[in-house]
């Protein structure tokens, strides 16, 4: 079953631009000039997303001198692909039991 904590790191993760983010994280660490390069994205508007994903859980901060890297937690994409693995379970055990209620 999803719990509220996955639902809202759905919705974290929904959004194209912080999906993006993820995606590069995934790849390498980077520091916002890097960010702001890979996707086209303002500056600011950059910041505002990396403080969603910062505050839900899904990026972790490494400073290094003047600049911030930031990096996926992968534990975290772990975990939401567990959520999801279950949903198909459960789903595929339903369809193959023809499990449906009666109206």
């Amino acid at each position: 079953m999803m719990t509220s904590a996955t639902t809202d790191l759905i919705r974290v993760i929904a959004d194209p631009l912080r999906l993006q983010i993820v995606t590069l994280l995934a790849r390498e660490t980077l520091c916002t000039t890097h960010l702001v390069e890979e996707t086209g994205a303002r500056q600011t508007n950059l910041s505002n997303h990396l403080k969603v994903l910062r505050e839900a859980g899904v990026v972790e901060t490494e400073p290094c001198g003047r600049f911030i890297y930031y990096k996926l937690k992968p534990e975290v994409i772990e975990a939401l692909a567990e959520s999801f693995g279950e949903l198909a379970a459960t789903a595929r055990t339903t369809r193959e039991t023809n499990r449906k209620r009666a109206c």
